[in-house]
């Protein structure tokens, strides 16, 4: 039993182990954004080109005509 004795885990251990973590986490989140800017720029893209067209047609659709006859 006097071997089961655990050392006490120290604070440069943490840290340590804290810095691994978040050094895997920062790698892989800037591989993802590189992937994912060009995706987020493109579907921006298509949204304002969508409200574009869709403004485009409302405003021909409710535009008032005015017909002024002579009398």
């Amino acid at each position: 039993m006097a071997d089961d004795v655990a050392e006490p885990i120290t604070r440069d251990q943490i840290a340590e182990s804290i810095r691994s973590v978040r050094g895997d986490i920062t790698e892989e989140a800037e591989t993802r954004a590189k992937k994912l800017i060009p995706a987020a720029i493109a579907g921006a893209a298509v949204i304002v080109v969508f409200a574009y067209l869709i403004g485009r047609r409302v405003g021909t659709t409710k535009s008032t005509v005015v017909e002024i006859r002579r009398i």
